[in-house]
């Protein structure tokens, strides 16, 4: 097996049997510690390369990532590929998901992508690794040949990954290529998290040589593939169609980038999560008497915590372990492959799951909102009323200044009692005129705040660039669209005595009108239609009648560039958030949020959306 040089890649065993590939910048931080062998420690702390990643540790021995608030284990393992492949070229290929994000592909299907790519054909079909899409180069689309669904794919340079040369390794627990170079040692951390996985792995490396080992196997197991045909749209379940390299390694310019990947010891465990679908099992050896035990661990739980929930650490309360007690998440997760490792029972948890929409209601199920008269709303371009000057409009926010203060115009930062700085079409009024806004008392130069109004909506209303009260009524430049609302009869977590309001806004892509970042261009519309969620209490139906008159005022989308994928002319949420997940709140976007109702209340009255509002739409 050997091989002048390869790119490595780690990867991570998913729910549903596909390797999902690491960001090259954490393989790097991965194969850095594994080659650096047993002076790194064995674990890698993911969140040091990725922060988004925190919850997540790798055991370099048992060769699986354990997420630290839920104690939930996958296998991960380390891959190799031809340096002038896809990876080796730091070349990453992406699809859009329903979202509007962007989710890379497997690497075998990057790879193949890529290699089409280069010889320049104008498309690529992926049924030949088994799955039903066509790659467009020309369009950039990714067709399903069965539904003709189209998605953008996109082609993104990231950095190369990790690059490694000699014999590549047989199985074993360090996984470190014995042909290469030693590596420098890597300095320890000090971070809570890494402190608490020293500490647990050197107690229990203290309880002598009768302490649970486990026994690696000579191969690591294919996962099964999933099914061929019909394959859905790589969502959660991205193509993966290449097998794994068996045997002796063939030049791999030869094999067009496939991979070897090398075997990792097995580890067992008694908790559901141990095994996720595809995941080889194997056995570990018992501890003989007065080794590693139950309560041992349980006392090591319990002093560890302590010390890190002083600290300041989250907790979470783990079954099996302590009780009722909070211990440290990466305690729950280390403690439990630690238990399983020793032969003692232990409870892991099932990994949260991600839950956007309710179960099926029927349409006899479906309730109006009481007090609210229809169940759908339409919004169409609403322009700003004709006939008055920008000057006229401001002149009944303002009082006028004969004596300015000694201080600066906040818009232009020329002195007050100075000529407004604004260089641009020149107002009717005169460059030195200073105005007083009535209800806040923030002072400008009246050339400065009719330039504002002249950026702005024209829809007769300014908003105090200082402290942002709002004179008049603030409208948007939502783009056409539908909201429907109603009540279902399931609870949102944290609300378990009341029903649910389900909001449906559904706007379809277009033109962009005149007061639009770019007129006359076109914009899209992703991820539509939107459900969102409230509470049916009288704090949720007061909060839906807000979002009506918000609605109304074309206030809740806009058009503009998506922070999520970077897309421009799209629509895109407007400062009020929603939330969009029913049955869960992984996203940060779900229930239970105690703080949520408020929260959205104050977003809503700094557009000027009050109770009062409620009041003026009536007449």
């Amino acid at each position: 097996m050997l091989l002048a040089s390869a790119v490595v890649v780690w990867e991570w065993l998913n729910e549903h049997g596909r390797w999902r590939p690491y960001s090259p910048a954490v393989s790097h931080h991965i194969e850095a510690v594994a080659r650096a062998g047993p002076r790194a420690g064995g674990s890698v702390v993911l969140g040091q390369a990725d922060s988004r990643l925190a919850p997540y540790i790798i055991d370099l021995q048992s060769m699986h990532q354990f997420r630290q608030d839920t104690g939930t284990i996958r296998p991960v393992r380390r891959s190799y590929y031809d340096p002038s492949s896809a990876p080796g070229k730091g070349v990453v290929w992406e699809w859009e998901n329903d979202s509007g994000s962007w989710t890379p592909y497997d690497m075998d299907v990057g790879i193949t992508i890529q290699r089409a790519y280069e010889k320049q054909h104008p498309w690529v079909d992926l049924s030949a690794i088994g799955f039903c899409y066509v790659i467009d180069f020309a369009t950039m689309g990714q067709i399903n040949r069965q539904t003709q669904r189209k998605r953008r794919v996109r082609r993104r340079l990231d950095m190369v990954y990790p690059l490694v040369s000699g014999t590549l390794p047989k199985s074993q627990s360090w996984p470190a290529s014995p042909g290469a170079a030693a590596a420098p040692p890597v300095p320890a951390c000090a971070c809570p998290q890494c402190l608490l996985v020293m500490s647990v792995k050197a107690t229990v490396s203290a309880t002598g040589p009768g302490t649970a080992t486990l026994q690696p196997r000579k191969a690591a197991p294919v996962p099964p593939a999933a099914p061929k045909a019909p394959a859905p749209a790589p969502g959660a379940k991205a193509p993966d169609g290449t097998a794994t390299v068996r045997g002796s390694l063939k030049p791999l310019a030869a094999q067009g980038g496939r991979r070897q990947t090398a075997s990792t010891p097995a580890l067992s465990s008694a908790g559901p999560a141990a095994s996720p679908p595809g995941a080889g099992t194997g056995k570990a050896s018992r501890p003989g008497p007065g080794t590693l035990n139950r309560s041992h661990l349980q006392r090591l739980a319990i002093a560890q915590s302590r010390v890190l929930i002083a600290s300041g650490v989250p907790t979470v309360p783990v079954k099996n372990l302590t009780g009722s007690s909070p211990v440290n998440p990466a305690l729950a997760g280390i403690t439990g492959i630690l238990m399983s490792a020793a032969g003692l029972p232990v409870c892991l948890t099932r990994p949260p799951k991600l839950v956007l929409h309710p179960p099926p209601v029927s349409k006899s199920e479906i309730q109006s909102i009481p007090g609210i008269s229809h169940t759908c709303r339409k919004t169409t371009k609403k322009q700003a009323k004709k006939g008055k000057t920008p000057e006229e409009v401001l002149k009944k926010y303002l009082q006028k200044v004969r004596h300015p203060p000694d201080e600066d115009c906040t818009i232009c930062m020329e002195r007050l009692a100075a000529p407004s700085g604004y260089k641009g079409p020149q107002p009717a009024a005169k460059p030195d005129l200073v105005g007083k806004l009535v209800k806040c008392g923030h002072v400008f130069h009246l050339h400065c705040l009719v330039a504002m109004y002249n950026n702005g909506n024209k829809d007769g209303s300014l908003q105090c660039p200082t402290c942002k009260t709002i004179y008049g009524v603030k409208t948007g430049t939502q783009p056409p669209g539908k909201m429907e609302y109603h009540i279902i009869p399931h609870a949102l977590p944290g609300h378990p005595d009341c029903k649910t309001i389900r909001i449906i806004y559904n706007i379809p892509p277009g033109v962009q009108g005149p007061e639009h970042p770019n007129p006359g261009k076109s914009f899209t519309a992703r991820g539509f239609p939107r459900h969102c969620y409230l509470p049916d209490s009288e704090k949720g139906r007061k909060v839906l009648k807000l979002l009506l008159v918000a609605w109304d005022r074309r206030l809740i989308f806009a058009i503009g560039t998506s922070s999520t994928t970077g897309e421009s002319d799209t629509v895109i949420w407007n400062e009020i958030h929603h939330k969009t997940e029913f049955g869960s709140n992984l996203t940060g976007h779900g229930y239970p949020d105690i703080n949520y109702l408020d929260n959205v209340l104050a977003e809503l009255a700094a557009q000027g959306i009050t109770e009062e509002s409620l009041v003026q739409e009536k007449d």
